[in-house]
């Protein structure tokens, strides 16, 4: 397909996904293209590689789950942060229980949830 123009943009979200709880961010190159015949399209990358839309049918990368909540970029990381605060006047009490043994960017669902629940 030739194309005639094309515009790239940069974009990130943050994704939870509501069967595991996982929590990850991704960013985005994005292509806008227009064909010869006046058609848009839209070229997704994401580290280097041509992705589908995040935005359509996203994916769990843990528990291969579609039921995924997109949010703003910074949220899990923010959330993560949190939890490292937290996390650190416990394991001063108590280094047998700590908050901070789980993997690297994966959270419970509760825990990118409450920054969400209303008081």
């Amino acid at each position: 397909m030739s194309e005639i123009a094309a515009t790239t943009v940069h974009e990130a979200y943050a994704f939870a996904c509501m069967r595991c709880g996982y929590g990850w961010e991704q960013s985005y190159e994005i292509q806008h293209h227009t064909d010869v015949h006046g058609h848009d399209f839209v070229v997704y990358t994401a580290d280097g590689e041509r992705v589908p839309s995040p935005l359509s049918t996203p994916t769990c990368t843990n528990c291969g789950g579609h039921v995924v909540r997109i949010m703003r970029a910074g949220r899990v990381a923010g959330v993560q942060e949190l939890l490292r605060k937290q996390s650190a006047p416990r394991e001063a009490e108590d280094r047998a229980v700590s908050v901070a043994a789980a993997p690297e960017h994966h959270w419970r669902l509760s825990d990118l949830l409450h920054p969400f629940h209303r008081r």
